[in-house]
């Protein structure tokens, strides 16, 4: 075999391994809540179930369902992926929708009572996971009662978020499914009320994941809107994407201000290098499903996204991309805001990474070469190699992160294990 062909393979066997012992077997079947239902969350640096009420998150429950409804495909001669997904449907459809009104809550008991008092309301974020989990599970079981709830999930979110008026959809709406404003006494730091790229992006996953599955006209033209939207709408012209904005799609910003304003609304005003690489892949990704997979100015706007951030956020001493920049003022260049390097952005890079290396593998900036030092960082700074899981923030930039929490409503393995499987797959195409 050539030098370089082992050394594809001889990677994708590394993640593979790193993905089925760290990883799944990690999380797997410690987080299944058997008694109630769906999912455990929260867990220590140790890996031991925290005690705690347990109260269960739309997002967490949905990356749960989708992490085990992948592992059924990936792996189908281990039961145990199934029986964990139909824990997590069960508990998705029987105790987390809202009958009455439609739409996912976001937040319920251990048991599945909503807990209103503690979130007032719907977002679009958060049904948007559940649609992507829907769909992945009936791609995995063929179970219609997943697709019906879907495509349910679907249409109840596009009845009520979806703005006729500039496109996209409102994230904050209240319990009977009516968009919330923003009032005069919102607080200037609170995204209440905004349209927002995050949610966004992800509606955009979900529909790609849905579309795949139940190929309908309306679904199509929404999925095709919302590549377009993240693609010419969201992305700023410098090659990050903006992160708020009002109705109309006009951005917050706060550049016109001093500095102590800027990094007091840093949360709704920044350059966050993670979503940058992430959706790059998800627009290629979209454009694939939708057939339009050789779209230039797709894969322009993608490349653009992922070279800002190797430019302006990738650390070139050790790898991985830092959380947060900012352009102050007239500068060329963000300059960075905060260097921590979160575990979701990571693993996203390497994804990404990898892409653009398939994509164009004589491009001076050295894709597959950085795809290399990221998977190195990863193993070196973020991966607990003694008690499974990877820390939530790397190890040079944040010690104390060996410590913290591996499992909370924010954290699963969603982000890890999405990586995974696409690197895996592509070093795979680079290998035959």
């Amino acid at each position: 075999m050539d030098k370089d062909l082992y050394e594809y393979a001889l990677t994708a066997r590394a993640l593979e391994n790193s993905m089925q012992e760290n990883l799944l077997n990690t999380w797997y079947p410690k987080a299944f809540d058997y008694d109630s239902g769906g999912y455990f969350s929260n867990f220590d640096y140790q890996f031991n179930l925290k005690e705690g009420p347990h109260n269960k998150f739309i997002v967490t429950q949905s990356r749960h369902l989708w992490s085990n409804s992948v592992a059924m495909m990936l792996y189908p001669e281990i039961e145990q992926y199934s029986i964990g997904a139909k824990l997590g449907f069960d508990f998705i459809k029987n105790k987390m929708w809202d009958s009455t009104h439609g739409g996912f809550y976001q937040m319920v008991s251990r048991s599945g009572e909503p807990l209103l008092d503690k979130e007032k309301m719907k977002t679009a974020y958060g049904n948007s996971f559940a649609i992507y989990a829907l769909a992945t599970y009936f791609d995995a079981s063929r179970d219609s009662a997943a697709l019906k709830l879907a495509v349910k999930a679907f249409q109840w979110l596009d009845d009520n978020s979806y703005d006729p008026k500039y496109g996209g959809y409102f994230q904050h709406l209240d319990q009977d499914g009516v968009p919330l404003e923003r009032a005069v006494d919102t607080p200037s730091t609170s995204d209440l009320g905004y349209k927002d790229q995050n949610s966004s992006i992800h509606l955009l996953e979900a529909f790609t994941a849905l579309y795949q599955v139940w190929k309908d006209p309306l679904l199509e033209k929404r999925l095709e809107e919302m590549l377009l939207l993240v693609r010419d709408k969201i992305t700023n012209p410098k090659g990050y994407l903006n992160l708020f904005f009002e109705a109309d799609w006009t951005p917050v910003s706060f550049q016109d201000k001093d500095e102590e304003t800027i990094l007091q609304q840093r949360q709704l005003d920044h350059v966050s290098f993670g979503h940058d690489v992430e959706t790059g892949f998800l627009l290629i990704e979209a454009a694939h499903v939708l057939g339009s997979g050789d779209d230039e100015n797709t894969f322009k706007q993608a490349k653009k996204l992922i070279d800002h951030g190797l430019k302006f956020g990738w650390d070139e001493e050790r790898g991985g991309f830092y959380d947060e920049g900012y352009y102050f003022g007239e500068d060329q260049k963000p300059r960075i805001i905060k260097d921590s390097k979160n575990w979701w952005a990571q693993a996203e890079g390497m994804n990404a990474l990898l892409l653009m290396a398939i994509h164009y593998p004589d491009d001076q900036m050295d894709y597959f070469g950085k795809f290399q030092k990221q998977w190195e960082y990863i193993q070196e700074y973020l991966i607990d190699h003694v008690h499974g899981d990877w820390y939530p923030g790397g190890l040079d930039k944040q010690p104390q992160m060996s410590t913290a929490d591996k499992g909370h409503i924010w954290k699963g393995n969603y982000h890890q294990l999405r990586s995974f499987k696409h690197s895996i797959e592509m070093l795979r195409i680079f290998a035959e």
